[in-house]
């Protein structure tokens, strides 16, 4: 019998005949190689068994990483990056007549992921729109279904933040097909699986799982590399990836006793690669024009909202380091270029900076003869357009046409709009509609065969153009609606959809809240609320002071940008910013970029109502609590034990809102009106 250990400081290897173990104390990974498939555990306990890969090809072959003939251990070596010391393990699958199959697995000292990734290797060219790295019929979730008070989860995760989708916490009986990353996991116990890709250069990831029929405790799972459908907004089928070696997206398996800590290390594993816009200058507090006013936007407004921010809010607190931001949204071009420049020297006389719009991947019209700005007459919009094999423009997504961010005419039409906006002095762009620019479709540049490579194609010329080492001043930037990754090319991105100012958008806003709080300071700096409307917006009817004070709250506790998005030219609207605006303690909150975190994980497609948040940087613990029905009362108890706290401890409890204060001991009981909100602060 061959056998031989390897024990490391940090690893164990057990390379025994046709078996290949690796073990860091948490996960260990088994490989069959008579068999061609691995088995993952976690405590010991099996998780996934018979776990293989396949890819399908352009030519109709789908190749199946276990019907392959040989498998053979290529590599077995010690490893050092950013994640830490690890062992990869790199399996040859051979069959006669196919490409070869490589299966990598990275296992890191102490970690509680593996990472793991496919590649096909040919002596010629081969093509694929399909890669799962990982397939399996038995991933067992008795692992974390520990007691008979279970309430096992598997989490939709949308692709984007378009057309009001939500994200979705699906028992577990359910069959699912998220976007990217997904948990899968026990909201009482906690316990729980992350599965998702942290590598985005080429690839849309899905991962589906589904229950296995009459097997309780045992489901099907599959991550490939190649997801298209209405969720990813394409209408084409996903591009191939072409070459003599070709990989699938890198994907993060993560098992952790409290599943919200593993969606937090899946942000932070994808940071590690993604590498975040940095961005000092604090937390944006400010106001955005779109909610306020849409398309009726002109100079006197900007120019009175500015002397409202700056007479009123700026020096009681609604403000960081010092400054405000002042956004035109769309519509911004109702001002000559004059107006504009002005707009943006009176806002800086006010200690203030300014924002503006911008899609660059999206088109309003179609009048496709048009001249494209910024190309010299070298180029019409037919010629930008993206399109489908045969030539024909995409259909529109939100009523607009997209841009094929390949072509030297897009890249010249926003390498020109953006650079206006530096000379004009502003400080921050919103960029919208960005989902256009990662659509499926037939590319101008041939290098560019997916959606995403395209959508990295363009991102990175924004960020050239905007890089401060090139200014010479930081500019934000700030992604409306757009795929949650890539995510290393803005500073915040919207958590959601639209969301102005009635309780039922504070409740949509906060369903996103509840299942993604983990992207603020992992990939995204911020998580953006959307406008935060406490009066009325532009088109709809006035709120009450108890749903503004709620939207308010929902804003403070995302993460977060807060702008304010009001017509402050009537009186009403300054008057419920003068009250809820200047609320030091709750604008401290906020300053602090840091998103609290849902307390339960079962509420199916809604918000959850209770967030918390443990600032370990100052020691303060502050409690969130909601209710979105807007005619009945609540009454709420809230366990310590679910909060984290020590049970049979008292603390102290002070209201941020109506200052009244009192002793909890075990849970913190709450009386709601409709639609009320409140914010605590308890102090341990």
């Amino acid at each position: 019998m061959e056998k031989n250990v390897v024990k490391k400081s940090y690893l164990d290897i057990n390379h025994c005949n046709q078996t290949i173990e690796i073990t860091n104390g948490n996960i260990e990974t088994v490989y069959d190689l008579n068999k061609g498939t691995i088995n993952i555990l976690w405590n010991n306990e099996i998780v996934i068994s018979n776990g293989y890969s396949i890819a399908k090809l352009e030519d109709g072959d789908t190749l199946n990483s276990n019907e392959y003939s040989l498998h053979k251990c290529l590599e077995l070596v010690e490893i050092e990056d950013d994640y830490g010391k690890g062992i990869k393990l790199t399996v040859l699958n051979k069959e006669d007549g196919l490409p070869n199959l490589l299966q990598s697995y990275y296992v890191y000292e102490k970690q509680p992921f593996i990472l793991t990734q496919l590649t096909v290797e040919s002596t010629k060219d081969v093509a694929s729109n399909y890669m799962a790295p990982l397939v399996t019929s038995t991933l067992d979730t008795t692992c974390i279904n520990t007691s008979k008070e279970s309430d096992l989860r598997t989490l939709f995760v949308p692709f984007d933040n378009d057309k009001w989708v939500r994200y979705h916490s699906h028992s577990v009986e359910s069959k699912v097909e998220s976007f990217e990353v997904t948990a899968v996991f026990d909201n009482y116990s906690r316990k729980g699986m992350v599965i998702g890709s942290v590598s985005h250069d080429c690839w849309k990831t899905g991962i589906k799982i589904e229950p296995q029929q009459n097997k309780v405790d045992e489901l099907r799972l599959l991550i490939y590399g190649g997801a298209t459908n209405e969720y990813t907004r394409d209408t084409l089928p996903h591009g191939y990836v072409k070459g003599k070696k070709i990989t699938s997206p890198k994907i993060f398996i993560g098992f952790f006793d409290d599943y919200r800590d593993g969606l937090e290390e899946y942000g932070k594993v994808n940071a590690v690669l993604e590498h975040p816009l940095k961005w000092e200058e604090g937390v944006p507090f400010g106001w955005n024009s779109w909610s306020a006013v849409g398309s009726e936007l002109n100079y006197d407004l900007f120019i009175q909202t500015s002397d409202f921010y700056n007479n009123s809010l700026q020096n009681h607190n609604f403000e960081n380091k010092g400054t405000v931001y002042i956004n035109f949204d769309s519509f911004w071009d109702n001002l000559t270029e004059e107006q504009l420049i002005q707009s943006v020297s009176y806002v800086h006389n006010n200690g203030q900076k300014a924002g503006i719009y911008f899609t660059p991947f999206a088109y309003w019209s179609s009048n496709f003869d048009r001249v494209v700005e910024g190309t010299n007459n070298l180029y019409t919009y037919q010629d930008i357009m993206l399109k489908d094999n045969k030539g024909n423009v995409l259909p529109e997504l939100d009523g607009g046409f997209p841009i094929d961010p390949s072509h030297p005419g897009t890249i010249q039409r926003l390498k020109w709009q953006l650079q206006r906006f530096v000379d004009w002095g502003f400080d921050y762009v919103k960029l919208d509609f960005m989902t256009h620019g990662a659509l499926e479709g037939v590319h101008y540049n041939q290098e560019v065969s997916t959606g995403i490579q395209a959508y990295n194609f363009g991102m990175k010329e924004i960020v050239r153009v905007l890089d401060p080492a090139k200014i010479g001043r930081p500019f934000f930037i700030n992604l409306s609606i757009a795929p949650m990754f890539p995510s290393r090319y803005a500073h915040s991105r919207r958590i959601s959809c639209d969301a102005f100012g009635k309780l039922k958008n504070t409740e949509y806003m906060l369903n996103s809240l509840s299942y993604g709080w983990w992207m603020s300071g992992t990939i995204y700096p911020f998580n953006d609320p959307d406008h935060t409307v406490i009066y009325k917006s532009y088109n709809e009817e006035p709120i009450s002071e108890t749903e503004a004070l709620s939207r308010f709250n929902a804003s403070v506790i995302a993460g977060t940008v807060l702008l304010g998005g009001d017509n402050f030219t009537i009186e009403e609207a300054r008057n419920r910013a003068e009250k809820i605006f200047t609320n030091n303690e709750v604008n401290n909150i906020a300053k602090k970029g840091l998103s609290f975190i849902p307390v339960e994980g079962n509420s199916e497609d809604q918000a959850v109502d209770t967030f918390f948040l443990n600032d370990i940087f100052t020691g303060e613990f502050f409690v969130a609590v909601f209710n979105f029905d807007e005619t009945n009362t609540n009454e709420k108890n809230i366990k310590f034990t679910r909060l984290g706290l020590d049970e049979g401890s008292e603390y102290m409890v002070c209201d941020l809102w109506s200052k009244e204060t009192f002793i909890a001991k075990d849970s913190i009981h709450f009386s709601l009106k409709p639609a009320e909100s409140k914010i605590v602060k308890v102090n341990l």
